[in-house]
Parts: structure tokens; sequence; C-alpha cells
């Protein structure tokens, strides 16, 4: 009878796991998606031109003809958050791209071959990890300077770190298991053994791992931006547009709630996705 009772409550927490996961990977889904089509749609229409001013206009509240209303320079702020989540998804890829293709190089070298390679590399590694990633960033936008590319470079090394660490752990779980020694046999390469035989097992890791850096990049970004310290004009990403919008937070509460929203809905996606993904492989 204790038997039974115990194979029962396995099978209703494993249901219970599995509806949670679908849960968080199906809100995670809408979200990001609703997000993606906004940006896409951003590409070829907008109510108004993002940068048209109209002095007539300005700080409107939400209505029909601004569903947004418009900031303090009478710019419609729907129009205005349709391009600035293109620049901050702009710099959210680039910024992930950077971090996931360096790192996984650096992970899976010093993974694959160890010795005095593997320690050079894990303790500058570790060094860096030690630092936020946010001060990180800083210390490099002074030394890069300011923009989007600058950032986007900035984000990059301070996430190479993170990615270095996750592939370095899944190239040392792999790189001794039956298929591998039989490639090695086989007189595979070596470069073809870590990145035709070895790297593709990483992906149940990795891609959850990239979402989250989604998440922190935009999050990263938004924090960055909104010192003045990221995206400079003309560029306008969601993180400079809610700086701009600071100063109105109490005579205009719904201009900085609408690009407020914005990113939270932006981190809360890719969140959930990574989530679901993540759970999906415990």
């Amino acid at each position: 009878m204790k038997n039974i009772k115990e194979l029962f409550w396995k099978l209703k927490t494993k249901n219970m796991s599995k509806k949670k996961r679908n849960a968080y990977f199906m809100a995670g889904s809408i979200i990001t998606g609703l997000i993606l089509l906004m940006v896409i749609i951003g590409l070829f229409y907008t109510p108004y031109p993002p940068t048209k001013m109209d002095a007539s206009a300005k700080l409107q509240g939400i209505s029909l003809k601004h569903i947004m209303g418009t900031d303090n320079m009478g710019r419609d702020v729907f129009s205005r958050v349709m391009y600035g989540s293109r620049i901050t998804l702009i710099i959210a890829i680039g910024t992930v791209a950077f971090g996931t293709i360096i790192g996984s190089i650096i992970g899976a070298f010093t993974g694959y071959y160890g010795g005095i390679l593997d320690e050079i590399l894990m303790r500058i590694i570790d060094a860096l990890f030690a630092f936020p990633s946010l001060l990180l960033a800083l210390v490099f936008v002074s030394l890069f300077g300011q923009g989007m590319y600058q950032l986007i470079l900035a984000l990059g090394v301070a996430f190479v770190p993170s990615f270095a660490r996750i592939v370095r752990s899944e190239v040392l779980r792999c790189k001794n298991m039956d298929y591998i020694e039989s490639a090695r046999l086989q007189s595979v390469s070596d470069f073809r053994i870590i990145f035709v035989h070895i790297m593709p097992n990483t992906k149940d890791t990795l891609i959850p791992s990239i979402l989250i850096g989604f998440n922190n990049a935009v999050l990263a970004e938004a924090g960055l931006s909104f010192l003045g310290i990221g995206s400079q004009p003309p560029y306008a990403s969601l993180g400079k547009m809610l700086s701009d919008a600071q100063s109105y937070l109490f005579t205009r509460p719904s201009y900085v709630m609408s690009i407020g929203m914005t990113i939270v809905l932006m981190i809360l996606g890719f969140a959930f996705l990574g989530e679901g993904l993540s759970s999906s492989n415990k």
C-alpha cells in the first residue's frame, strides 16, 4: 500500500511539474511573441514618425489618437516604444551573441584540453566573474566610449564569463564519454570532436542560458541607458526613453508607465521562456 501511495505521489508531482513548465513556456511564448510582433510591424509601419514633434500635443494622456499618450516634445509614445523596443532587442541580441560565441569558444577549449590553458583562462574568467555584470560593463563603457555598438561590446564582454563556465562544465561532462573515445580511436580531429560531437550536446543547457542571457541583457541595457551611458541619439532605446520620462513620473505617470511596462514585459517574456526550457531539462 505504501509503495502504491509513493508511486501515485511521484506521478502527481511529475504531472504538476510538467503543467508548470508548460505554463511558463506558454506565457513566455505569448509575451515574447507580442513584443516581437510589435517590433516587426514597427519596421514597416508606426502610427506616427517616432521623431516627429508637435508642440501643441505635449504630454497628452492616453487617447484613441495616442494610445500611450505623447512625450514632453509632443512625440507619440507608442511609435517611440515600437522603435525603442527594436533598438533594445538589437543590443540584447548583439550582447548575447558576442557573449555566447566568445564564451563558448573559451569554455570548449579549456574544458577539452585542460592543463595550463585551462588554469590561466579560467582564473581570468573567475576574476571577471567576481565583478557584477553592470559594474564590469561600466568599466568597458569607460574604455570603449558611449554608443549602441560600444554598449554591445561592453555588455558582451561582461557576459563572456558566465557562458564560458557553462560550456566548460558541459564539455568536461561529455569529453570522456564512450562516443568521444570512439571518435578519437577513429583519428577524428580535436576541432571536429569539440564542435561537431560535443557542442551539439550542450544545447539543453545552453539554450535556456541564452534566453536568460537575453533577459539580463535587456535589463542591463535599460539600466545603463537610464544612467545616460548607453545608446545615444539618434538611437532611442527603451532605457534612454525611460530616463527622459523619469521627470514626469508624478505629473504624467502614464508616460513613464507605458515605457516601464514594455521593459518589464520584455524581461518577463524571456524569463518565462528560459524557465520553461530549463525546467524541461531537469
